[in-house]
């Protein structure tokens, strides 16, 4: 049943910097330290697979965006192109997944600008983070993508200058590129790291669902791949520095571009870093707000979520209902999750909303099409093989949680009689 529209004031620019928010940060700040855990200097490898199995999985995502315009993201194209149940998969499963991710966000900020603080303290300054950023998604998406570019800029400059220090003072690893030829871990380790990785390139969903906001949808595409391209280089940039600077130990720091300064001999830079570090993740947050509010819009539209939650304001044309409602999840994670087992479920339950999305490009009509098939079916096989390759805790609590909401969607429909 269709609903209110929201609007569309969003250009080209606007959604290429909200997913990049989404993105740069999360891999930067988060994800490298499981990565090297898992491969060694073997993330470089990890790195490119997860790049190459994230840019199958953007082609698809912009080629479905372009024939389909509308909120939701591959919720809405699993259920044009292959059904209903193909629907609900990808959009519970990036709800789920990607509340976690906020909550992951919310709570890397609080560690950063909170270095020495008690863990209710920081747990305190992740609430309101949460807080303030939903009330932000509010008051509009014009005022979502004008705050991103700030965080965006912020973060992009500490970066710059933390990448410059690390080369500028000469500082190497004994060993940095120990484990390349034989990763720890193996061939599986490697896969790990991708798997964990992938959690920081999942950002350029933020562009699809906000299909409905954009005011040339043909542009889609391009927003996509300009976003990636930028954050695999960036991604890039900063783990060949890391590696240099600070070799295997990486793995063993819990802030590594902090640790990155430090080791460098700049310890005064380790201020600023922090600062850039925070900004990047409530870059992520605020562009990651948006995206889950506008899927689970999607999904009360079509009754897969109650339908309350398919409420848009009147005056600033955003869902609020979904977004106060995707806050209060996100507030409760923030109460009890731990970061590094949220990016590994997130990691999971946006793989199998990739995996419907390479499915439904797959499945698309010749005219529709923009890629040949067999990019989605590497896209496909990628988010498979990664998927079960993630820690298995996360594998077992991401899959749990998936059945847990198709079960649920089947006994409502059976109550419905449908």
């Amino acid at each position: 049943m269709a609903g209110p529209t929201l609007a569309r004031r969003l250009g080209t620019g606007d959604a290429v910097v909200v997913g990049l928010c989404a993105m740069v940060g999360a891999g930067v700040f988060v994800a490298f330290v499981p990565a090297a855990r898992a491969a060694g200097a073997g993330l470089l490898v990890g790195l490119a697979v997860a790049a190459v199995v994230a840019f199958c999985n953007a082609v698809a995502s912009a080629q479905l965006a372009m024939s389909y315009p509308s909120s939701g993201g591959t919720y809405l194209f699993g259920r044009r192109v292959l059904g209903p149940w193909w629907g609900f998969t990808a959009g519970w499963g990036f709800v789920v997944g990607k509340t976690a991710s906020c909550a992951a966000m919310a709570l890397t900020f609080a560690a950063y600008a909170l270095p020495a603080a008690p863990p209710w303290w920081s747990r305190g300054l992740a609430v309101l983070a949460v807080v303030v950023l939903t009330l932000a998604n509010l008051r509009g998406v014009t005022r979502t993508a004008q705050v991103a570019r700030v965080l965006l800029a912020t973060t992009l400059l500490t970066l710059a200058l933390a990448v410059g220090v690390g080369l500028a003072a000469g500082v190497r690893a004994a060993d940095p590129w120990s484990g390349l030829d034989a990763p720890t871990g193996g061939v599986l380790g490697v896969l790990q790291a991708a798997g964990l990785l992938f959690f920081a390139f999942a950002g350029y969903a933020r562009i699809t669902t906000l299909a409905e906001e954009v005011r040339r949808p043909e542009m889609l595409g391009r927003a996509v791949l300009v976003a990636l391209g930028i954050a695999v280089v960036v991604y890039a940039v900063v783990a060949v520095v890391l590696l240099l600077v600070l070799g295997p130990a990486l793995g063993d720091e819990s802030a590594p571009v902090v640790a990155l300064v430090q080791a460098a001999g700049a310890g005064w830079a380790s201020p600023v870093v922090r600062v850039g570090a925070a900004a990047a993740s409530l870059g992520a947050l605020l562009a990651l707000l948006a995206g889950v509010g506008r899927t689970t819009l999607a999904m009360a539209r079509e009754r897969d979520l109650p339908r309350t939650l398919a409420s848009v304001d009147p005056v600033h044309q955003v869902p609020d209902h979904a977004q106060l409602a995707i806050g209060a999840g996100i507030v409760l994670l923030v109460c009890l999750a731990d970061v590094r087992q949220a990016i590994g479920f997130s990691s999971f339950g946006v793989l199998v909303y990739y995996a419907v999305a390479n499915l439904s490009a797959f499945r698309q009509p010749a005219e529709q099409r923009r890629w040949p098939r067999a990019v989605n079916v590497v896209g496909l096989l990628g988010c498979l093989v990664l998927s079960v390759r993630l820690p298995l805790t996360s594998v077992i609590a991401g899959g749990a949680v998936l059945a847990f909401g198709i079960v649920g969607r089947a006994v409502v429909l059976r109550r419905r009689g449908t």
